[in-house]
């Protein structure tokens, strides 16, 4: 059989990535269980609902800058005009007197603007001769003024549900006074690494074993505030014993994620175990690196089956889990990622059937352009290279290769992750 013929049969027996995803996200449900938290621990977590301001904001009037406040009542903007000051108005500190004609107040940033003045003039257009406040021709009136309710009324939502609070949020939320704010709770995830080659930091490596990279990745791209993470270590190649091991942590996590095993080697026991012991979803995908990629149910909880190879496992996190989780605890579908177009500065080698992502390196000339380039191999145990990089190279299904100059899309990784 040719080696066209070949990967036209693999191609029909893989779910393309746009129908695995279809299928990911029409299984699953959001959570709908809250918590009610301090403001303060609140940060990158998901409102549960509205936040409603149970007051105006501004909620008094106050002055946009340093100046006088005055009535302008009975002036000509045209006119040059002098006001007696009568005092001075500081943030936090309410002029009490009635303004009467004549008179104005200096004023601070912030200061609450008297009830009978309607107009503050920055300090730099007067001068000033003892109490003599002189006004200039062509002053503007009924300026710089922070109106009650100018940025939000009173009942208004301050934050809509499923928000993800920044920090933004956070003072916006502080500013109307809420204290406490309820969140979807936490996600509970836990995740394995399984094989028998695979051996912990600080033991000594021997012919045929290696180091479990795996997990140190996992712990990496789970840390969110949104998740409590279980490391629960390797499970070696014993199908009783990775058999036990899902169905117990299944009662207790919202998600499982394992790396390793989801294959066809005699020693690859994910997917039976997850055809016996629940169901399956999607198994193998026309994607590269990542093909072995197993997704179904252990009772109510999720399982994740990816890759053994270490850049296999972090690029299917990246197009497959962080969307499917992060669709959990907001319920906003991300399927869409934010891409980019970028001229392509080297050769690209591609097989057809499969979609490709490639670790690339993306820069901006001073043009403003926007150029990619290989980041070295692209093996799926390559490490080094994923490092270096700082995005993916997309190429679809019936690419061949990618000349210098071509222009290709690409996906920029976490910027917590970018080289």
């Amino acid at each position: 059989m040719s080696e066209d013929i070949c990967v036209i049969a693999e191609k029909k027996a893989l779910l393309s990535v746009d129908e695995a995803q279809a299928r990911l996200f029409a299984a699953l449900i959001p959570l709908t269980q809250t918590e009610t938290i301090p403001l303060k621990q609140a940060i990158g977590r998901v409102l549960a609902s509205d936040v409603p301001s149970p007051i105006s904001l501004p909620f008094a009037r106050n002055s946009a800058m340093d100046g006088y406040a005055f009535s302008s009542t009975g002036l000509s903007p045209q006119t040059p005009f002098t006001l007696k000051c009568v005092g001075s108005v500081f943030a936090g500190t309410p002029f009490t007197h009635a303004l009467q004609q004549g008179e104005c107040v200096r004023i601070f940033t912030g200061a609450v603007v008297p009830d009978d003045a309607d107009s503050v003039v920055m300090q730099e257009q007067v001068r000033v001769t003892g109490q003599t406040i002189h006004f200039p021709a062509d002053v503007a009136f009924g300026k710089h003024i922070r109106q009650i309710g100018e940025d939000v009324r009173t009942g208004d939502v301050l934050c809509s549900a499923r928000k993800t609070l920044s920090a933004i949020d956070l003072g916006l939320l502080a500013a109307g006074g809420i204290e406490f704010v309820d969140v979807i709770r936490k996600l509970n995830v836990a995740y394995f690494s399984t094989g028998d080659e695979l051996i912990g930091l600080g033991l000594a490596l021997s012919t045929g074993k290696v180091y479990d990279s795996n997990r140190y990745s996992l712990h990496g791209l789970l840390q969110n505030p949104n998740y409590t993470v279980f490391d629960g270590g390797v499970i070696a190649d014993d199908r009783a014993l990775l058999k036990h091991t899902l169905q117990k942590a299944a009662e207790q996590f919202d998600v499982i994620i394992t790396t390793g095993g989801a294959s066809v080697g005699e020693a690859d026991y994910i997917h039976a175990v997850l055809t016996e012991c629940g169901e399956v979803n999607f198994w193998k995908i026309a994607m590269k690196p990542g093909k072995p990629l197993a997704f179904g149910k252990l009772g109510n909880c999720y399982f994740f089956g990816l890759p053994g190879n270490p850049v296999a496992v972090t690029t299917t996190f990246d197009i497959f889990l962080k969307p499917a989780l992060h669709y959990l605890f907001t319920g906003a579908n991300t399927r869409k990622p934010l891409l980019f177009s970028a001229i392509c500065t080297t050769p690209l080698t591609k097989s057809r059937g499969r979609r490709e992502f490639q670790r690339g390196i993306l820069t901006q000339t001073l043009s403003g352009e926007l150029e990619v380039a290989t980041a070295g191999l692209q093996g799926s145990h390559v490490l080094s290279s994923a490092s270096a990089a700082n995005c993916y190279i997309i190429l679809n299904e019936d690419t061949t290769g990618v000349a210098c100059g071509e222009v290709v899309t690409v996906l920029l990784f976490n910027p917590l992750h970018s080289a």
